[in-house]
């Protein structure tokens, strides 16, 4: 018991206590700008960060992360432990206590109903929850009171904190979510893009991939909070125009993920109106490849286990994909000093990063070619591609417009070329690439290429659901209303059973043991190919007091701290 205590422990309450603020709403308007703008603010409904990070300025967690990943209580008057008694000796249930007096943004009150309910909305029969994995093992909720909730498990969880932590596990307020449960909850527009929340602000209009406009929540819990009346939340264009909004001209207060290029970046600052934030988390710029055929013959079922990639799915192939890639160009060339060379979708904590990998960090485009011609994929016609059995390797690549992913593309592609790999590119808009609509086709989630790039992350520091990301169940598909966070739709019962163990295993070093394991099952089977261990980069006014970049959370998670500096 002694080794799942010290795991428990480590979550232990923190309370913050920021410096207090005169009047709320008197420092007027902030302003906003995330270059890929949100087309959702239902994080459950969403898998994409801007989706996440703009919802928390309305709705909340009953616990977070703060900037240095401790866990602190939100919405929970404190964080339940095997020490404070709020979890059981057997680790099968937790309970937590609400805050007394919280009210929704219309008044009402908040309460232990509505939790469970949370919990109820995300695993409904028959819908799609891009944030599933949160509520693993959970076999019932109890509510005995109106501020008490008890989470079931029907395993021994030694880290019970999936459920209701997190920017990515909110609570929704039941009487408005009501009415769209499962499969009718991407029809419910008004609640999906303006959700009643207890954050510091509320929404007044939500423009689908363009502007949201928010006011301060005058029901918000702390009565001189939050200092602004109003936000302005733009999105849309570019990281360049994002940068220049803040940095050089002034008209933005605080734009975020500026992939940029290094000296791009410096030369902005430059001008003197604004700062570069950044930090490291566990943010991985990725491949991810496909192992079903998006090919649009297929019809509804394209993209699904029904169909498997007509190549991709030799290991042969995926691996010297990755082998061709010279990542520390890709690093020097996109990030400078914000980012690093990574072989693991799971770089950090440190514990948790595996060494196991690191051959991927030396370029061989040789051992790529002696690999292919060992697998019998060979240029039989002389066209510059190789074939088998009448199959091309031929790849429709697909990221969201961004200059530096466009380098990105533009290099690989050279590099798949030296290997007898064709390259189409395709880049979409990112409000639409990692959008949540489950008609369009452009979805990062639907996948309708051989490979995609993006990055991603997880709250908080330790990995149990972001590894569970890629269990079988997590493949996106119509049933889902393609929500799930698999994107390469892998399916392996080997994988599942660690994700099983490591939710129940409560030794800090066996659950490092098992996060490496998973990490090293699918980089060694090349499921995903991990490009660059990318730092946040964002950047503020030198006008805009209290940021606080937070690489563990949602990265505006103290937004009611903000307040006009002279």
């Amino acid at each position: 018991m002694s080794n799942k205590m010290t795991l428990l422990g480590a979550a232990a309450a923190f309370v913050m206590a920021p410096a207090a603020l005169a009047e709320r709403g008197a420092d007027g308007e902030v302003k906003i700008i995330y270059w890929q703008a949100p087309s959702i603010m239902n994080p459950y409904l969403s898998g994409g960060t801007k989706e996440l990070e703009a919802a928390s300025l309305v709705i909340e967690p009953l616990a977070r992360y703060d900037q240095d990943g401790n866990m602190v209580p939100w919405l929970a008057e404190s964080v339940p432990t095997v020490e404070n008694g709020g979890v059981n000796a057997e680790l099968t249930q937790v309970t937590w206590k609400l805050k007394p007096g919280l009210l929704w943004s219309d008044g009402s009150p908040v309460t232990s109903e509505d939790v469970k309910f949370s919990w109820e909305y995300c695993t409904a029969e028959g819908g799609g929850c891009a944030q599933s994995e949160k509520y693993n093992d959970v076999t019932s909720v109890d509510i005995p009171d109106d501020l008490t909730v008890i989470v079931n498990f029907g395993a021994s969880k030694p880290f019970p904190y999936g459920p209701f932590v997190g920017a990515q596990a909110p609570i929704i307020q039941k009487a408005q979510f009501a009415e769209c449960m499962g499969p009718k909850a991407p029809e419910c527009t008004e609640a999906n893009f303006n959700p009643i929340g207890t954050g510091p602000f509320v929404v007044d209009e939500f423009r689908p991939n363009d502007v949201i406009t928010l006011s301060a929540n005058d029901n918000y819990r702390d009565p001189a909070k939050p200092a602004f009346a109003s936000v302005t939340f733009k999105g849309g264009g570019d990281a360049t125009a994002a940068g220049r909004s803040v940095l050089e001209t002034g008209e933005f207060d605080y734009a975020w993920n500026l992939q940029l290029a290094p000296d791009v970046l410096a030369n902005m600052e430059a001008a003197g109106k604004g700062k570069v934030v950044s930090g490291f988390g566990t943010f991985v710029e990725r491949i991810m490849i496909n192992l079903t055929d998006p090919d649009p013959a297929l019809g509804a079922r394209r993209g699904t286990a029904d169909h498997p990639h007509p190549f991709l799915t030799d290991v042969a192939v995926r691996q010297a994909l990755s082998m061709a890639i010279d990542r520390a160009l890709l690093v020097e060339i996109g990030y400078g000093d914000a980012g690093r060379p990574t072989c693991n979708v799971l770089p950090a904590p440190a514990i948790y990063a595996s060494t196991a990998n690191d051959g991927c960090l030396v370029q061989d485009i040789a051992g790529a070619n002696a690999l292919l011609d060992s697998a019998g994929w060979v240029d039989s016609n002389g066209n510059g591609v190789r074939d088998k059995d009448g199959v091309e390797l031929s790849i429709l690549y697909q990221t969201s417009t961004n200059a530096v992913r466009q380098d990105f593309q533009a290099l690989i592609k050279q590099w798949w070329a030296e290997i007898g790999v064709e390259t189409e590119l395709r880049n979409i808009d990112a409000s639409v690439f990692f959008g949540s609509d489950p008609g369009s086709p452009d979805t990062f989630q639907k996948f309708f290429a051989d490979v995609e790039m993006y990055a991603n992350n997880f709250d908080g520091t330790d990995p149990e659901s972001y590894m569970a990301n890629w269990e079988c169940i997590q493949a996106p598909r119509p049933e889902t209303q393609w929500q799930g966070n698999n994107m390469p739709r892998y399916c392996s019962q080997e994988y599942d059973a660690l994700v099983a163990e490591m939710a129940t295993t409560g030794d800090i070093n066996e659950r490092a043991r098992l996060a490496k394991a998973m990490n090293d099952k699918l980089m060694q089977e090349y499921i995903i190919i991990p490009l660059v261990d990318r730092g946040r980069v964002s950047a503020h006014a030198n006008s805009l007091g209290g940021v606080i970049l937070n690489t563990w959370d949602s990265e505006i998670w103290n937004a009611a701290d903000w307040h006009r500096v002279e």
